[in-house]
């Protein structure tokens, strides 16, 4: 049996993708929809607030394309927490006029392929990167991903020193957009239906597709990579509000 990695877990994630009903928004009365967008406004302001307390994150997009409308990404210290949060959110009138078509459970995961800290509870470096507040960028990419398991192509089968010089050289690849992209890994093996999920924040998309692509190269992506549905979006802020749900 081949040596399990170690890694070290942080905030749980929900990213929750929505599709607006566009046919009952468009229908409803204006006062009904002021409402619900001020309803909007303070569940984000309540947001930004959790964040200011250091007791989790959240950011709002805009998705391109058929797969949602927008999206939501949250970060809480407890399973229970991020239930309640989306929960909360569900009973809200604005939450009425959307579909729940896809969402995805995780946990923000440093694993020990590179390095691991003696202490990594008093690492404040360490702890920063297990507890985030969600970049502040134009642009926001997510999509789900699984190491191989065919034939000789099984990550689970290889050693422990053959996957550390894998990911090493896959990690140099990311270490090489430093200020352009910024990664959070999130773990989801036994939380939903992929290993695990990769949410990419630039303000230059075209930053996402360069990434990306080099990263095919890689052995660690190119024998053993499997990725499911790329999701892109810009994102949210209040003042976007009004301008994209105008009638």
């Amino acid at each position: 049996m081949s040596e399990a990695v170690n890694t070290l877990e942080g905030w749980f994630a929900l990213h929750d993708f929505r599709s607006v009903d566009w046919t009952a928004w468009t229908s409803a009365p204006e006062a009904e929809r002021q409402e619900a967008l001020e309803e909007l406004h303070a569940f984000m302001r309540k947001w930004s607030d959790v964040e200011a307390g250091k007791q989790g994150s959240s950011a709002t997009f805009t998705v391109v394309g058929h797969k949602a409308d927008i999206a939501f990404m949250h970060l809480r210290p407890t399973l229970e927490e991020l239930e309640a949060v989306e929960a909360e959110f569900n009973k809200t009138l604005f939450a009425m006029y959307t579909i729940q078509n896809y969402s995805y459970v995780s946990v923000v995961e440093l694993s020990s392929y590179i390095s691991q800290a003696e202490n990594p509870e008093e690492d404040p470096a360490i702890q920063a990167r297990l507890k985030p507040a969600l970049p502040k960028t134009k642009h926001v990419c997510f999509y789900p991903m699984n190491k191989k398991r065919e034939g000789n192509d099984n990550w689970y089968m290889l050693s422990m020193e053959e996957r550390r010089g894998m990911m090493r050289s896959h990690g140099m690849i990311g270490r090489s957009y430093a200020g352009r992209v910024t990664q959070i890994i999130t773990g989801s093996v036994g939380f939903d239906d992929w290993e695990w999920g990769v949410t990419l924040f630039a303000d230059d998309p075209i930053v996402f597709k360069k990434l990306v692509y080099e990263m095919r190269f890689d052995e660690a992506s190119a024998r053993f990579g499997e990725f499911g549905t790329f999701i892109v979006g810009n994102r949210m802020t209040e003042e976007r509000l009004a301008e994209y749900f105008s009638v």
